[in-house]
Parts: C-alpha cells; structure tokens; sequence
C-alpha cells in the first residue's frame, strides 16, 4: 500500500474532505478527522478505529497495525505501516473508521441538543 493509495481509499467514500493538522495530511467526515497520513512517520497512516475493530486488525495483520500508544491507542486509534498492509485491509480499515466517526458525530451531536420542544 502506498500513501497516494491510501489518500485515494479515503477520499473515495462520500462527504470526506483532505485537510491537514500539526503537519500531517488528514481525512475528515463531518469536519471529524477519521485518518491521518504520515503519522507518526513518512510511510505510515493512523485510523480511529473501534477498540474491537482494532484487536481485529491488529492480530490479522500484526506487521501492518499496531495501536497508538497511551490513551489514544486504548480508544482504538491504530497506525498502519504502509509498507506492509494490503489494499483490501487498508481499504477495511478506512471504512471501518469512518463509520466509527459518523456514529460518534452523531451520538455527540444527540448529547449537545436542548430539550425537546
């Protein structure tokens, strides 16, 4: 997988946006970012993944996906090392964080609403 293969698989999905934060290209749905390319290194991604979805992905493809150290990783962020994953479990991952991020948009949404009227 490369990253102009990685940029491709994210931006293919619908209402996804390329922006960047602290230096790194990002992908976003609904102004939430749900991958990251370069991080933490040239050749590398990050997704937001579910915790279980990461334990999926990171004993399928162990060289590939490793969990971001400290909280962040506990709440299921994941790098990939580009190098060694392939186009179908990359273009799993993605998919799986970006519904991962439109529930929790959603659900936050739901929390910040007022009272019914």
């Amino acid at each position: 997988m490369t990253p102009a293969g990685f940029r491709k698989l994210a931006l293919g999905l619908p209402n996804v946006a390329e922006q960047a934060h602290m230096g790194h290209p990002d992908f976003r749905v609904e102004g939430k970012i749900f991958a990251t390319l370069d991080y933490p290194h040239a050749g590398w991604a990050a997704v937001g993944l579910t915790p279980y979805d990461q334990e999926y992905f990171v004993k399928t493809h162990p060289k590939a996906f490793i969990p971001v150290k400290g909280k962040w990783g506990e709440q299921g962020a994941t790098n990939i090392v580009l190098r060694f994953a392939t186009v179908a479990a990359v273009s799993a991952a993605i998919n799986a964080a970006y519904e991962a991020r439109l529930v929790r948009s959603r659900k936050g949404r739901g929390r910040r609403s007022g009272p019914a009227s």
